[in-house]
């Protein structure tokens, strides 16, 4: 196999006929989901529904040449949406030109995949490791309820000009107050609603959005909807989007590269676990760098193409796969559907009601969150459970954008805080049991008389080293005074110069009380690093031991002691 060849060219290379009529049949179904919802999301980013349709068609061609996974899905999203008109409304006149609009998106989306085909060319698929899954479910959340608050005026038949959540929710009740209810929208939006979420419930094999669009479409040319106040979709432009490179000024550059930085975070990290989670159905392996450059690829297409940034989806993935997709040919298949239903039949959802592409975006919204998630994190750890509500705070008040950065600090932070922190104890033996064992979780174990076993459970650096320094003084200022402090070290992954100063001060001041200090099972790495810090002087190689119980047997040889239980080694402590 040659190197550089692209994973779709490998793929036909290796295309075996029993396939051909399952990728067919699933490209069919497939198309019947990626038309309405890539209207829908268009509409979500800010855009005319047909771009939906141009960015579908160029990702879908550019994965099945690029793309690694057999079976993934890319395309425009429900998570993406709310980001791309975060970046591109605020940048648009008060009389908010498509064109300029669509230009707008088509350089976001050049943004976009050409940071992630960086990203993957550089080896940086680590980044999407970025966000943590208790505050990528608390992003998921505030953009769910983001999503959701902002489609209900579609879905009631009005629109409103309201920036932030809490404008839109003011806006929203003020609009209902004031009469602007369109009853047949509302009847329309709701029930679509309700359809999708009881064939998705009751039928899960149907595709419950190609029902519903049936449907919606068959109501409004039944009960003339538009003559009731219910907006459509009109006819779609008719044809193929140009080659066009968008034509942007230098003073919009700023404010989309950061657009495109968070988009690019978000659309790796969903992609990457959307790619994780499907491989392993199939034994396939994940190849991280290889997605990303996929999906860079994607995203350059669908903007030279009047298109949007784009990422994969999990439930169309999910649609393609229980229809039998093998492989990428199920994304050209549909694809093809796409253009020649823009060529041939640019009328085909004219009549379709504005309030079922809300119910689309509405229901979409509702499988981004995961309030289940939520009440397993508060169950289980606390912190994390706060830190998916900060998230969730963050997208809902300060706006996506703004929300995603806070998304990855919270994360960040959150590393940081349990490497500041971390879990330090007293080991003992444990009759019965093989080690030394933590006397918290078995408080009967038996201890040296005279020697404290201490274990740190993190690296040692300028953010925890003084207490790691305290919690050893607190053991060795206990009465009766240890002769000797043995400090496990397996679990201390580095040592920095701060922590190597404050080792030293330790031994003094343990010195002066006449406690020794010792290490066992240090790593040899960390081992040198405090060598090269000029440690050897203060802490000689006697002082060092391969295991906890080499360490162990020469204290007892030193001084006699045996052991015996907790409250007749420490004198006064259980």
């Amino acid at each position: 196999m040659r190197v550089g060849t692209p994973p779709g060219i490998r793929t036909l290379r290796t295309y075996r006929r029993e396939w051909l009529l399952k990728d067919l049949v699933a490209g069919v179904v497939l198309s019947t989901l990626l038309v309405p919802q890539g209207m829908a999301y268009a509409e979500l980013a800010g855009l005319p529904p047909i771009t939906g349709l141009y960015t579908s068609v160029l990702c879908l061609l550019a994965y099945a040449v690029a793309g690694p996974s057999r079976v993934l899905v890319l395309g425009p999203d429900s998570s993406l949406g709310p980001m791309i008109a975060a970046t591109i409304l605020p940048l648009l006149a008060a009389d908010g030109d498509s064109a300029r609009a669509i230009a707008l998106a088509s350089m976001l989306a050049l943004m976009v995949g050409t940071i992630t085909l960086l990203a993957g060319v550089a080896r940086l698929g680590f980044v999407a490791d970025l966000i943590s899954k208790p505050t990528m479910i608390g992003y998921m959340n505030g953009l769910a309820l983001t999503i959701l608050i902002g489609q209900l005026p579609k879905l009631f038949g009005f629109s409103t000009d309201a920036d932030g959540l809490s404008g839109e929710v003011d806006a929203f009740v003020r609009a209902v107050a004031d009469g602007q209810t369109v009853a047949a929208a509302v009847a329309v939006g709701g029930g679509c609603i309700l359809l999708i979420l009881l064939l998705q419930r009751l039928m899960p094999k149907i595709p419950a959005v190609l029902v519903m669009v049936v449907l919606a479409i068959a109501a409004s040319v039944v009960f003339d909807l538009d003559e009731h106040g219910v907006k459509t979709v009109g006819r779609l432009p008719e044809g193929l989007p140009p080659f066009t490179v968008p034509d942007i000024g230098w003073d919009d550059m700023g404010p989309l590269f950061v657009g495109a930085l968070g988009i690019a975070l978000v659309s790796l990290a969903d992609t990457i676990s959307n790619a994780s989670a499907f491989a392993a159905r199939t034994g396939q392996e994940v190849r991280g760098n290889d997605e990303m450059i996929a999906i860079g690829s994607a995203n350059v297409a669908a903007g030279l193409f009047q298109g949007f940034p784009v990422s994969t989806s999990g439930s169309r993935t999910a649609v393609a796969e229980r229809a039998g997709a093998k492989t990428q040919l199920t994304g050209l298949v549909g694809a093809a559907l796409i253009i020649l239903m823009l060529v041939l039949l640019p009328g085909l959802f004219r009549d379709l009601p504005q309030p079922a592409l809300a119910a689309v975006v509405i229901t979409a919204s509702l499988s981004l969150a995961d309030p289940a998630g939520t009440i397993r994190l508060w169950r289980q750890r606390k912190a994390e459970f706060w830190l998916s509500i900060a998230a969730l705070l963050g997208v809902a008040l300060l706006g996506v954008l703004p929300g995603i950065g806070v998304a990855v600090g919270l994360s960040i932070l959150n590393v940081f805080r349990r490497a500041w922190w971390p879990y330090s104890t007293v080991l003992g033996r444990v009759p019965g049991l093989e080690g030394y064992h933590d006397v918290r979780s078995h408080p009967g174990a038996e201890l040296l008389p005279g020697l404290v076993i201490f274990r740190f459970d993190g690296p040692l650096f300028f953010a925890n080293a003084k207490s790691f320094r305290d919690e050893v003084l607190r053991c060795a200022h206990a009465e009766p005074a240890p002769r000797r402090v043995l400090i496990a070290a397996e679990p201390v992954t580095d040592v920095d110069t701060t922590a190597a100063d404050i080792l030293e001060e330790l031994d003094a001041a343990l010195k002066d009380r006449g406690v020794g200090l010792v290490f066992a099972e240090l790593k040899d790495p960390v081992r040198r690093k405090v060598e090269r810090y000029g440690l050897a002087r203060t802490f000689d190689a006697g002082r060092f031991y391969p295991t906890v119980e080499g360490a162990i047997e020469a204290y007892r040889s030193d001084s006699g002691a045996d052991w015996a239980p907790a409250d007749r080694a420490t004198g006064d402590r259980g």
